[in-house]
């Protein structure tokens, strides 16, 4: 049901926007995290309004930062339904952490006002969720969130397809001599697989 309406907000275009940024900041910050936990460093987390984002590291392991966008955003999406789904403080405690995150972004990484509107819209949609009375309602509304950052994960890198040799894609392939199609293949087959281990547990649920 959840899938279903997350495909259904993902069509929407008003709606759709911060889930789009949602998506985008999680791909951003798990390049920067692969960044500082490979020895490396962030200079700058930006975001733009149409869902595209850049994060701007300093040494590191290229090869980890370059993978980690689209995989991380999907480890992200998986890893908020699934945490959301085990237990009621889970999830908001999990809330918090998100929460943390967001607000840590603003402060170290953010430098222009675009992205400080954005992100700031993202700290408000968590702040709606962990202040809401009843856990239950907070729980779906994050596994909500998790399906549709999984979905934005599983599409966004088929716009790599372009011809333009640009992007995450552009940049492994120029490291490893293996062609761009085939890491948007690994990066869409991850989705895919997540989506499935999601889907697989919900039927193992109901």
């Amino acid at each position: 049901m959840l899938i279903l309406l997350a495909v259904i907000v993902r069509q929407i275009p008003l709606i759709s926007i911060p889930f789009n940024w949602l998506e985008s900041y999680f791909h951003e910050i798990s390049h920067g995290l692969a960044a500082l936990l490979t020895g490396g460093s962030i200079v700058q987390i930006e975001l733009f309004t149409n869902g595209a984002g850049l994060c701007t590291t300093r040494g590191g392991a290229n090869f980890v930062i370059s993978f980690m966008g689209y995989a991380g955003a999907t480890l992200w999406g998986w890893g908020i339904y699934k945490l959301a789904g085990a237990h009621k403080k889970i999830a908001q405690y999990f809330s918090y952490f998100i929460l943390i995150v967001l607000t840590s972004s603003v402060v170290f990484w953010v430098r222009d006002l675009l992205t400080f509107i954005i992100v700031a819209i993202l700290i408000s949609m968590f702040v709606f969720l962990v202040k809401m009375q009843t856990l239950k309602y907070l729980q779906v509304l994050l596994q909500f969130m998790g399906v549709i950052i999984l979905l934005n994960s599983l599409f966004s890198p088929m716009h790599l397809l372009d011809g333009r040799s640009m992007g995450d894609g552009a940049a492994l392939s120029q490291m490893t001599f293996v062609p761009e199609i085939i890491w948007v293949a690994i990066w869409c087959a991850l989705a895919l697989l997540a989506c499935f281990n999601l889907a697989k547990g919900r039927a193992k649920y109901d």
